[in-house]
Parts: C-alpha cells; sequence; structure tokens
C-alpha cells in the first residue's frame, strides 16, 4: 500500500481511540511496520467509552458463565455451539495478547487481565435442571475441560460465600465454576496498544471529530473538526477503519457505501450498582452469571463481578437498562433522530414493532426506584447493605438492526464488521462479546478488506507468529488447544493463585483457598 503525498495523508486511518481501533492498529503494524497510522478521537483521552473499564463488567466472554450463549431448544436439550465458538474467538485472543506481551507491545499484562473464577448461579426447580444439562452438555468437550457443578448450599458456600451468607438453606439452587476465567481492563489494555502505536510512529490527534467521510479516486478524505481550535482538517488515506463504537453507524452512513444501506441502530445503555468497600470485596472472589428471566432481552443477564482496576478490588452488580436516543455516553440525543435515512426506516420501524416486549422492559428498568433495583442485588447478595452500594452509568451500547428478507428487519445482539466492496473501508457495528473476541474480528476484518495480502507468505508467515493456532481449528484439535491454553495462562498470568476467600464467623461458612 502506498500512502498519499503531503499533509494528512496516511496509508491507514482509525476513526476511534477504543479497544477495537487500538487492536487493529497493533496487527496491522506487526503486518506492515512500514504503514503510517492515523489516530483520530473526538475525546481528550483515549479508551473512554465502552472501553473504559467502570463502562463494562469485564467479563473475558469465554462463554464458560454466560448462559444467554447456551440457549434451551425445545426438545430441553442444550445447544452449546454458540458457546464453543465464542470460548474458541476468546482463546485466539489470548495468543495474539501473548505474543504481544512477549514482544514488549504489551508492557505490563498484570495491568489488564488477572484471573478470576467464572460461574453460573441459578435459583429454583427449572434453572436447576436447565443448568445440569448445560453442564453435561459442555464438560465433554476440552475447551471446558475442569468444569465444576454444585447444587447443595454447602458446595456453592465454598466458591461464593458472600452470596450464601444469610440464603435459606432449603432454596433450590445451583451453580457451576471454572477457575480459569478471567477479568479483564480492556481500558487498560487499550492504553497499552496506543502507546506502543505512538513509539512506532502512529499519529493520535485527540479532541478531533470527523465530520465527514467522502470517496475519492485514490481513496478516502476524513474530514475532521479540531474540537479545541473549532478548525477543520482533511485527512486522506486508502483505507479506513470506522471503530468508533456507536458512533460508527453515523459515520458509516455518510461514507454512503452500498453495503452500508439499511442499517441501522438501537441504543441502550446501562447502569450497576458499584461497591468499593474493601471488606465486602474480600468476601467474593468470582464473576457469577445468573438467568435472564422469560421474555427479557440477552442484555438483562444479571451479574455479579469481582472487578481488578488498577490494582484494587471492587464489586460490580447488574446491569441496569436505561435508554437514551445517544450513540455514544459522551453523544448527542439527536443520534438516533438523526440515523433515520429512507433506506433503514423500513428495518428500523419493522425490527421496533417485532422488539415490543423489549420497549416495555426498557421502560420499566427506567422507572424502577432504587429499593428495587437493590431487590435484584439481594437475589444474589442477601444480607446486602443499601449503602454499601451505589449507582453508576456504563457505556451505551448501540444493538445492530439491519435489513431482512421476510421480516423487513430485525435487531441482532453481538458484533457485525460491514465492508465496502473494494474493501478500502470497514466499520464495525455492535456490541458485546465484541472487545473479547476482538482479534477474531479483525482477521475477518483483514480477510475482507485484505484478501491477497491475508493469503500471501508474508501476512500468513506473520499471523502465525502473532497467533500460533493461526489456520487451525482449536475445537477440532484437543493437543493443540491444550498446548496453546497452557501457554497463553503461563504468559498472561492466568495460573496465579486465587486469593483467600474471607469469611466471618458469623456467616457460618468455613474459610476456603480456591482453587
Amino acid at each position: 500500500m502506498l500512502s498519499g503525498k503531503g499533509e494528512g495523508a496516511a496509508d491507514v486511518i482509525l476513526v476511534g481511540a477504543g479497544i477495537m481501533s487500538s487492536t487493529l492498529g497493533v496487527i496491522l503494524n506487526a503486518l506492515e511496520p512500514d504503514w503510517k497510522i492515523l489516530i483520530l478521537e473526538s475525546l481528550d483521552d483515549v479508551s473512554q467509552e465502552s472501553s473504559l473499564a467502570w463502562n463494562n463488567a469485564g467479563t473475558g466472554h469465554a462463554a464458560l458463565c454466560e448462559l444467554n450463549y447456551t440457549p434451551e431448544r425445545a426438545d430441553g436439550s442444550v445447544d452449546v455451539s454458540k458457546a464453543l465458538k465464542i470460548n474458541e474467538a476468546f482463546e485466539i485472543s489470548k495468543q495474539c495478547w501473548s505474543t504481544l506481551a512477549q514482544r514488549g507491545v504489551i508492557a505490563s499484562p498484570e495491568k489488564f487481565i488477572h484471573r478470576v473464577p467464572h460461574h453460573s448461579f441459578v435459583r429454583g426447580e427449572a434453572n436447576t435442571s436447565y443448568l445440569r444439562r448445560r453442564f453435561e452438555a459442555l464438560k465433554g468437550h476440552h475447551a471446558f475441560d475442569g468444569m465444576q457443578f454444585a447444587n447443595t448450599a454447602e458446595e456453592i458456600a465454598e466458591w461464593l460465600p458472600l452470596m450464601m451468607d444469610g440464603r435459606e438453606k432449603t432454596e433450590k439452587l445451583a451453580a457451576t465454576r471454572m477457575s480459569i476465567g478471567s477479568d479483564v481492563n480492556f481500558g487498560e489494555l487499550c492504553r497499552q496498544f496506543i502507546d506502543y502505536l505512538r513509539k512506532q510512529g502512529a499519529e493520535v490527534l485527540l479532541r478531533h471529530k470527523v465530520t465527514g467521510v467522502d470517496r475519492e479516486a485514490s481513496g478516502w478524505r476524513i474530514t475532521a473538526k479540531n474540537l479545541a481550535s473549532g478548525g477543520k482538517r482533511e485527512f486522506r488515506a486508502p483505507f479506513v477503519f470506522l471503530g468508533a463504537g456507536g458512533g460508527a453507524l453515523p459515520l458509516l452512513q455518510k461514507s454512503g457505501i452500498p453495503e452500508g444501506k439499511g442499517y441501522g441502530g438501537f441504543p441502550v445503555g446501562g447502569q450497576w450498582l458499584r461497591c468499593d468497600d474493601p471488606a465486602l470485596a474480600e468476601r467474593h472472589f468470582a464473576k457469577v452469571y445468573g438467568k435472564a428471566e422469560v421474555g427479557t432481552p440477552p442484555m438483562s443477564v444479571p451479574h455479579l463481578d469481582t472487578r481488578v482496576i488498577d490494582g484494587k478490588r471492587g464489586l460490580l452488580f447488574g446491569p441496569y437498562a436505561t435508554f437514551s436516543t445517544k450513540y455514544l455516553r459522551h453523544g448527542s440525543i439527536l443520534d438516533m433522530p438523526l440515523s433515520f435515512r429512507p433506506d433503514n426506516m423500513v428495518p428500523m420501524l419493522a425490527a421496533g414493532a417485532q422488539n415490543i416486549p423489549l420497549t416495555q422492559y426498557l421502560i420499566g428498568q427506567v422507572l424502577q426506584s432504587p429499593r428495587q433495583r437493590f431487590q435484584a442485588l439481594q437475589a444474589f447478595i442477601p444480607m446486602a447493605k443499601f449503602e454499601d452500594w451505589k449507582l453508576v452509568d456504563a457505556g451505551q451500547r448501540v444493538q445492530v438492526i439491519k435489513k431482512h428478507p421476510k421480516l423487513g428487519g430485525v435487531l441482532e445482539f453481538g458484533t457485525e464488521v460491514v465492508a465496502a466492496g473494494d474493501g478500502s473501508l470497514a466499520a464495525l457495528l455492535g456490541a458485546s462479546p465484541g472487545a473479547s473476541t476482538s482479534i477474531s474480528i479483525m482477521l475477518e476484518l483483514l480477510a475482507r478488506c485484505f484478501p491477497q495480502q491475508i493469503s500471501s507468505e508474508k501476512w500468513v508467515t506473520s499471523l502465525q507468529a502473532l497467533i500460533p493456532s493461526y489456520g487451525e481449528h482449536l475445537l477440532e484439535n484437543r493437543a493443540l488447544f491444550d498446548r496453546v491454553r497452557s501457554w497463553t495462562s503461563e504468559i498472561l498470568g492466568l495460573r496465579a493463585p486465587l486469593p483467600e476467600i474471607r469469611v466471618p464467623a458469623s456467616a457460618g461458612v468455613a474459610s476456603s483457598q480456591a482453587s
């Protein structure tokens, strides 16, 4: 690839300074060290939207505990296909991160990833039966080796003493445990990536808001407003990535590429209950996912998370859905209204008509009182005290709406790469489990935008060095899977001993050293 001449010219322009743009930048730098990379960010620092640590739960999404990835079929069996796919994608991410750590791209792995066990936790006869069937369906696959199942209060208390304190021992419960789970600070990972890219010569322009995305004969002209001075600048590159989270959709529309026609976005905000009390944090060291109520969307899955941020442990519970027409937490209330176009009007309206229960759910969430929110937490921690927790805002998510030949339009959960036919521009739409599977997403993007290069000996060799399993199927090769998981666990510190969980004598539960 040849960059243009003169001021503002680059080989690659990345719009947005979050985990997705920084990940693509680091991969492209590994493949083509001579390419000039320019990153444009509208805020005054990097990773300030959904990548920011407290704006997300930090779950290293590997489907170890997330029950929405293992739906129940009509015949009562459990479909684990999506869980296996996501698990493989997270293993690919860990491989790439491990290589980058060995190369010094990631200077301090211990600052962004920590070993935190992942648990599923359910209540009631039907849910415990489902969890048993999920466990049976997963335990036979090597990706889920080591999964444990418990359905007595005594067993579960060994794993989750804070959640069992004060609970009726006759309550029907079940839980699973995977001790190899992780907590990830994607904001810290993003900062380390961008620090490295700057050292490699990448230009990072903060407070530059992209206002124009226009095709030219040699590539793309990006117009950005300097929010500090009020002036406008133009930048040019043969390849542009729109990785601005919820802000990617309006920019995709500005590009005018036919592949972007028909796409819309439904914004969903969130809030958490957060606890910074060290004494409580010492009594719970786990990520615990429950089961969404019947008829509620996947985003409503309640979970209680240990977070490890800047060396300090805290607890996070939620999410509680909120609604705003903003596409970014720091966006405008006009984001959604201005995204309506003639080409996406039918998909947007059709998706809205099909998701009336979602609208009702969001209204119910918004109208909840503080005490009602707290009752949801008490289902996880019966002895929780209202004054120990504070309500905080999470990041803004924009779910993908797209055309459907029969339904007119559908609302989808997940991420989607939308690329121009000639591969010169790509946008990433959607949300979870995006950051955890960012490496796999970028490999898909490379295949669509750089088809000749990715099949070349140079890129194949570089990608195999970056991701040892590249070109192989981890789910079909147990020996390779075990080898790379062992290696990444060593490099990323995921074999670190788990801390002792402090249990007061009054809880009536024996103190345990997790394994």
